[in-house]
């Protein structure tokens, strides 16, 4: 942008920055971002269709994370890979594309659209951070008169401060699941586990639903570290903490309560549902070897108490203080078995 150009910008202009910069931090929940993000972009440019993608890690794959004009629905389903089409050649890249209604470019024959929409121009942006590139936004079919060079700086000022929200809001999420997280087994932690279990306890008392929980305690594991010292008692825990999260089912909610001892939270989960649950996860634990350096293979056995709301109670205390109860049970009576409640 030129001297001249920056001489010239219309107070409602600096307003809107202004406005931007002020929505972009104000909240660090990614969606909320994203949807700020749209809505400033719909309001600088007029075009057919307006989407925002972001970068998925696990697979290098580009998704619709959000869509104008109501095709988000439509887009769900559809991955960009890195490098292929104009957002993923963006991404690579970590340059903006622009292709004029007048121009041809291969790039947008590999473009998803939705019939009876062409694209016949396009522009794209990264959303480039200091640490990485989370995404792209792209304008399919701008209005020919937009294309201008202020109004491409105008969206370029967008996309800078969308990619520091968008990193913020990703530190602060990766802070957040530290604080949760329990060091040793990447479960989570006792913490979380008050905090999950209230909020099942509510919702499904409101519901009228059961609440099902299992009290995991690893039998005479303090003969691993007497035996082979902590390095592997630790990776052991690690291990075996990786099979229950393994065994347990989607809905249900794994944590490492304290030592060895765990906990799986089972929502919407009948005492009868549960103690199967129970049992399948407590045979497949004992059955599974976990090796170790130095050719060591060990396996792990468990006494397992389990709780069931309401019956039990609908209270955090009341739930971990009978399955805790039960599990001692187990123990008492030669351990490695299931106590249902």
């Amino acid at each position: 942008m030129t001297q001249e150009t920056e001489n010239r910008i219309p107070l409602k202009d600096l307003l809107v920055f202004h406005q931007l910069a002020r929505s972009l931090t104000s909240s660090f929940d990614l969606d909320t971002i994203l949807r700020t993000i749209l809505e400033h972009m719909e309001r600088i440019i007029d075009a057919e269709l307006w989407t925002l993608l972001m970068l998925d890690e696990s697979s290098h794959e580009l998704y619709y994370a959000l869509a104008a004009g109501g095709e988000q629905e439509s887009l769900r389903d559809l991955r960009v890979k890195v490098g292929e089409g104009v957002a993923g050649w963006v991404v690579e890249h970590g340059e903006t594309l622009i292709v004029p209604e007048s121009d041809y470019d291969p790039r947008l024959l590999s473009e998803p659209t939705l019939p009876p929409k062409k694209v016949r121009s396009v522009i794209a942006l990264p959303l480039r951070g200091r640490k990485a590139t989370y995404g792209a936004i792209e304008i399919l079919n701008p209005r020919t008169d937009q294309m201008t060079d202020y109004t491409i700086a105008f969206l370029h000022i967008l996309a800078d401060h969308a990619a520091i929200a968008i990193e913020n809001a990703h530190d602060v999420a990766r802070i957040q699941q530290l604080t949760i997280t329990d060091d040793t087994t990447g479960l989570y932690n006792v913490r979380h586990l008050y905090d999950v279990l209230g909020r099942e306890l509510d919702r499904c008392g409101r519901l009228g639903l059961p609440v099902g929980l299992a009290f995991l305690d690893l039998d005479r594991f303090k003969l691993v570290n007497d035996l082979h010292g902590h390095l592997v008692g630790s990776k052991l825990l690690a291990s075996a903490g990786e099979r229950i999260q393994e065994l347990s089912r989607k809905q249900d909610w794994c944590f490492r309560y304290g030592g060895d001892e765990f906990v799986v939270l089972m929502p919407e989960t009948s005492p009868q549902a549960a103690l199967a649950q129970a049992e399948g996860l407590h045979r497949a634990l004992l059955e599974t070897p976990f090796p170790m350096k130095n050719g060591l293979t060990l396996t792990v056995s468990a006494s397992v108490g389990l709780a069931s709301a309401p019956a039990d109670g609908a209270t955090v205390h009341a739930m971990i203080g009978a399955a805790d109860a039960r599990m001692y049970m187990v123990k008492a009576n030669g351990r490695g078995k299931v106590r249902g409640a």
